[in-house]
């Protein structure tokens, strides 16, 4: 009997595909004369062909069930009496026909955006209108501006949104302190980017006796955006702020997130507050959640933090009367730090890339962007915070959102394990489960090791992907049995979706019916906050890739030193230490000819036995960079000796 299937369609830019259906723990294989005019997103059935042990299935889509994209973001090519438009997106494979009549006007080189009106046949092209003129593709900005229409991001907030924001106070009056806890004299300090404006967490730290007390102080957004109001629907529909290289798509309008509900210094505000006090062994022996009003003092950054902890005497004098608690803070946030560490906690310490623009928004400079001490200050602290609140409502047994990161999947870990015996490495696993802690001190082990970049990554790809659920099962790769995000309700719709919940708490209204309100509403936040936080991650990493090409195609016949950072069977992706990637094709290999060992994860030449691995440094020479697919090529620019 035919086995057939329903599963979502994703395809690859060389026209074959895979379908990822339920009870499947492999995606299913699609051919490229197999894929019957579905495209990447569509519910398609499979049919999947008869199975050969030990090798990933392979099917044939028998039928669309339904059609996962309405609209594209492309490049438009003008003909006498029709143009077509040659999608951004490499997965989409066929070019878009329109008719002349549905240009609106469009012509050669413009980006546009495609409403698909058919969707082809095997013979036919797809179909489209012309339904927004981005820009020229070489005008400034209409290159992030495509990827921005691309992933579907709202840019522009509704009418009705701003109607209501406008309406907002832009201050704190006496009546919004009734029965709240007033900890405006208690020193306090938010610590941000420079270039921050939406401050939604502040810290206080004193002491007493040997125990600190560590205050967490939290823009109490829930105050202004009502539930069910036109404001709170969209911060829902966005899920949370975009971060990309040259602007923010905010949660919330700017009114809010730059104005009352930024936690400014020398200002009142109100704010959720975990205040905790924490015994000299790093573990919180007893903590308080309320609602409060606060007045920080003042504005810091990572950097003046940073020089203070240095013993720059400019800072120091500057602020001098912060800096006993600075140091505190550095004491404790260290203390935090090894308590997580011998639980198991993981912490990867991949730098982040950091794209210097000019005014047009061409990339001027590259760099990875480190953690330093004061900006690990600020983790640490909201870390805390996020594991007492989520533990506190746990016990108290309430309906809530927490984060959660499970178990990696046993299969994957036992192929790392392998890998890793290589090199002399071993993990060891409790009931057929890895416990983080076996990883932790695996990537201990790896610190300044020439294979620590390798193993490191390939740990990482190994994991699962955290995700929001309404099910306290535990974080995986903090090594915490409770954990939620509590801290940054201003670009977080859960962190402000479970602010409602300890508010309703703490305010004695967790009655039957508020609680099955909950519960029958939670569901669905965490679904849709986890897809919109993955959606948010990938137009953040388009739009650097993007930057990363344009600052390559400037540099092309330069040779750089990097490492081997990923192999493939198609070549060796080496990463510079500016964090930039690019590929250096199999095919472009000299003195032999070289397959891809994947057991190994190497490079080898069939005649010469010469290997390529990953971590290895080499010499790379830039010969190409293409915007538009957002890749680099290398050559190896080294002598290939034996």
């Amino acid at each position: 009997m035919e086995e057939i299937l329903t599963g979502i369609f994703t395809a690859h830019a060389k026209g074959f595909g895979f379908v990822k259906a339920e009870g499947m723990e492999q995606d299913i294989y699609i051919g490229e004369e197999e894929v019957r005019g579905a495209m990447h997103q569509d519910t398609v059935e499979v049919r999947l062909k008869p199975g050969q042990e030990g090798r990933r299935r392979e099917g044939v889509i028998v039928k669309i069930l339904t059609r996962g994209t309405k609209s594209l973001v492309g490049l438009y090519q003008e003909s006498k009496n029709y143009g077509f438009v040659i999608p951004d997106n490499g997965r989409y494979v066929r070019d878009i026909f329109v008719p002349k009549e549905h240009s609106m006007g469009a012509v050669n080189g413009h980006k546009v955006v495609v409403l698909l009106t058919d969707y082809g046949t095997g013979q036919k092209s797809p179909e489209g209108r012309v339904t927004e003129i981005l820009g020229h593709v070489g005008d400034p900005g209409t290159d992030i501006l495509s990827i921005v229409k691309g992933y579907d991001l709202p840019v522009e907030f509704p009418e009705k949104v701003m109607h209501q924001a406008s309406r907002v106070p832009e201050e704190i009056f006496e009546g919004d302190f009734q029965g709240r806890m007033d900890l405006r004299k208690v020193p306090m300090v938010t610590i941000d980017g420079e270039d921050a404006k939406d401050l939604d967490d502040a810290v206080s730290l004193q002491m007493e006796g040997e125990n600190y007390v560590l205050g967490v102080h939290i823009a109490d957004v829930a105050n202004y955006v009502q539930e069910r109001s036109a404001m709170d629907r969209e911060a829902f529909n966005r899920g949370t702020s975009v971060y990309l290289v040259d602007r923010v798509i905010p949660m919330l309008p700017r009114r809010l997130s730059n104005g009352i509900c930024s936690l400014n210094a020398k200002e009142d505000r109100l704010a959720l507050s975990c205040i905790m006090t924490i015994d000299p062994k790093g573990t919180v022996i007893d903590h308080v959640i309320a609602e409060t009003v606060i007045h920080v003092d003042r504005r810091m950054t990572y950097t003046s933090v940073q020089k203070i902890l240095d013993q720059d005497p400019e800072e120091t004098k500057a602020y001098q009367e912060f800096v006993p608690m600075f140091q505190e803070m550095e004491k404790l946030a260290a203390l935090l730090r090894k308590k997580r560490k011998k639980r198991g906690s993981i912490d990867f310490d991949f730098p982040e890339t950091k794209v210097i623009l000019d005014e047009e928004g061409h990339p001027t400079d590259i760099k990875p962007y480190d953690r330093n001490t004061a900006t690990k200050i600020i983790e640490d602290f909201m870390l805390i915070a996020n594991e007492t609140v989520a533990e506190d409502f746990f016990w108290q047994d309430l309906p809530f959102v927490y984060r959660t990161h499970d178990h990696p999947d046993p299969d994957r870990m036992q192929k790392l394990s392998t890998f890793i015996h290589n090199f002399g490495y071993s993990i060891r696993f409790k009931d057929a489960k890895v416990p983080s802690w076996e990883l932790q001190k695996l990537l201990t082990r790896l610190e300044d090791t020439p294979e620590e970049m390798l193993i490191s990554r390939l740990t990482l790809r190994s994991m699962k992907q955290a995700k929001y659920t309404t099910e306290c099962t535990g974080h995986f790769g903090l090594g915490a049995k409770y954990y939620c995000h509590f801290t940054s309700p201003i670009r977080r719709y859960p962190d402000l979706q479970i602010h409602r919940i300890i508010k309703d708490a703490l305010r004695g209204r967790m009655k039957e019916e508020k609680i099955q309100h909950y519960k029958d509403l939670l569901g669905e936040v965490a679904v849709q906050s986890s897809e919109r936080e993955r959606r948010a991650a990938e137009a953040e990493r388009e739009t650097i890739r993007l930057k990363k090409a344009e600052y390559m195609a400037d540099r092309i016949g330069e040779v750089y030193e990097g490492v081997i950072s990923s192999i493939t069977q198609w070549g060796l992706y080496v990463e510079l230490p500016n964090t930039v990637e690019g590929l250096v094709r199999v095919s472009s290999l000299q003195g032999d000819y070289f397959e891809y060992n994947e057991s190994r994860y190497e490079m080898v030449g069939a005649h010469t036995g010469k290997t390529w691995k990953l971590g290895q440094t080499v010499q790379v020479l830039v010969t190409g960079a293409d915007r538009i697919a957002r890749t680099i090529d290398f050559e190896l620019a080294e002598p290939q000796e034996e």
